[in-house]
């Protein structure tokens, strides 16, 4: 009995060797780029999800680069990928975009957004659909004649509801601005009126969009999905209730999709809510990210600090009325301003990386 039972578990032994000998050796017509798979399943998931609390390039990619060189393979939440800090291969995926590559979300991204197919927009190019038409409502004549001093004064209103705190979350503060400005800008939505509160919806979503996709109660992604179908049920309402009452004026964003609803079918009711959800997200994480970088960043450089509050005083100390709106030229006079964001930008990018799938195989180098 026992030569049976040491024959099984040989059996068994060998095929888990061979199983994750080809977990690390997948078949390839080509030669993969140095790195390793990690564990069976879950990857080097792990080791990627170690927080960070510098504004250096994560552990996880530094340790790998110095080991693998600037180009390798990995496996992180169940998805076999090349990592590449290669300026040239990244250029190369740039022309190529299109042909043999194609823009990916991670998987947890295109559930939550709901963009597993372009198909239900009936459309070939819905990205390029929504940056054409999106543009038209911010562009630079667009806030020169009406956002820029809007602007000003929900930004006025956020800081002011700061006075007396102990302390702020900025990031929070600032998303909730955000959301609440391009709400009511580019959809006639007033967020303040709202008996649930839309931006804190998305922020519950944002924090939870890179948690653990495991979709049970008590959970981050949990309640990252929750908080999400509530949103869109408040943008459902939003536009069933514009769909249902055309004789209303409105020129923004949102009456534009409603409009392109009609020609030919282009969108649906569902489409342009999806369209919506997702341009809210665009509109206030980078902005949260970015203010509180460079707040964070002028803290910490008292020189700085100081010169872009001269800058901002030598503005108001040249006005007539002190307290008027701020102008096209009094924004176009802050070139300390602008040096201040482009180096925050820099020194932290709010996105340092792109996803892209291969079509098919592709060979660099060799490889």
């Amino acid at each position: 009995m026992w030569i049976i039972g040491t024959y099984v578990s040989a059996l068994i032994i060998a095929w888990l060797a061979h199983w994750i000998y080809r977990w690390n050796n997948p078949k390839c017509n080509g030669v993969l780029p140095p790195g390793s798979f990690g564990l069976p399943l879950i990857g080097e998931t792990l080791q990627l999800m170690v927080p960070s609390y510098s504004l250096d390039l994560l552990p996880f990619l530094k340790k790998r680069i110095q080991r693998y060189g600037k180009t390798f393979r990995t496996n992180v939440v169940g998805r076999a990928i090349v990592v590449s800090a290669d300026p040239e291969f990244c250029h190369f995926v740039l022309q190529q975009d299109g042909k043999l590559f194609d823009s990916w979300p991670l998987d947890t991204f295109s559930k939550l957004f709901a963009e597993e197919s372009e198909a239900s927009f009936n459309m070939p190019n819905v990205h390029k659909y929504i940056r054409s038409t999106a543009l038209k409502h911010v562009s630079g004549e667009v806030l020169r004649e009406k956002l820029l001093p809007l602007m000003e004064e929900a930004s006025g209103v956020t800081i002011k509801s700061w006075l007396g705190q102990e302390s702020v979350n900025v990031k929070y503060a600032t998303g909730i601005m955000a959301i609440e400005f391009y709400a009511k800008q580019m959809l006639g939505y007033d967020l303040a009126q709202s008996l649930e509160k839309l931006g804190d919806l998305y922020f519950t979503f944002i924090e939870g969009l890179m948690s653990i996709p495991l979709n049970i109660p008590g959970t981050t992604h949990y309640k990252c999905m929750k908080d999400r179908k509530k949103a869109l049920s408040i943008l459902q309402e939003l536009v069933k209730d514009r769909v249902s009452s055309p004789e209303t004026p409105y020129n923004d964003y949102l009456s534009r999709l409603i409009t392109d609803m009609g020609k030919e079918k282009l969108l649906t009711e569902d489409s342009v809510v999806q369209i919506i959800f997702a341009f809210l997200f665009v509109s206030s994480e980078p902005i949260s990210a970015t203010l509180t970088l460079a707040l964070m960043f002028l803290e910490e450089n008292p020189k700085a600090l100081e010169e872009i509050t001269d800058e901002h005083e030598a503005i108001i100390k040249e006005r007539e009325v002190s307290d008027s709106s701020i102008t096209w030229k009094e924004y176009k006079s802050m070139p300390f301003t602008l040096h201040v964001i482009d180096e925050s930008l820099r020194l932290a990018n709010t996105s340092p990386g792109m996803l892209r799938r291969t079509k098919r195989d592709v060979e660099w180098n060799g490889r």
